[in-house]
């Protein structure tokens, strides 16, 4: 399912979604977390992107390991590279979950009123818990998809 799309090999197509989506949504749940008057327009956008960048994530990572089973890839030395971009991925993959739930727990307990008035359903202390996995979450995610993208463009235009 992840190998091609009407011939094409799938990867190239899918990573385009994850760069884009992997920093939106870093940015977005660091201001809802941080900038209170944020959060009035930016909860249902954070929860969109906390449902749909897993996916592409996911989508991206699967068809990379599809990717990187043909037979022009197998040198031992490509391969090596091939495992730490996949490193990246993997990581990647696992700080995009956490960033997510993170993201949702954020929109659901950080609510907002009718008056733009922030409402903390929570304990202050849980409250800045949430706030700073998310903030920690979101730069972990910006590294991770900076690692996976440069490694894999390294070895992309250096000609593998």
């Amino acid at each position: 399912m992840f190998d091609r799309v009407q011939d094409i090999p799938a990867h190239p197509l899918f990573i385009h979604a994850a760069v884009v989506l992997v920093p939106l949504l870093g940015l977005v749940a660091i201001l809802y977390a941080v900038w209170a008057g944020s959060r009035r327009h930016l909860r249902w956008p954070l929860i969109a992107l906390a449902i749909a960048t897993p996916g592409a994530v996911f989508a991206a990572k699967e068809s990379g390991e599809s990717f990187s089973q043909s037979p022009n890839f197998q040198a031992g030395e490509l391969q090596e590279k091939i495992e730490q971009h996949e490193g990246f991925a993997n990581n990647l993959f696992l700080v995009i979950l956490g960033l997510a739930l993170v993201a949702l727990v954020m929109a659901f307990m950080l609510a907002v009123t009718s008056e733009s008035v922030s409402l903390i359903k929570a304990p202050l202390a849980v409250h800045w818990v949430v706030v700073v996995l998310g903030v920690a979450l979101s730069l972990a995610a910006f590294y991770y998809v900076f690692k996976a993208g440069d490694s894999g463009a390294k070895m992309v235009w250096s000609g593998f």
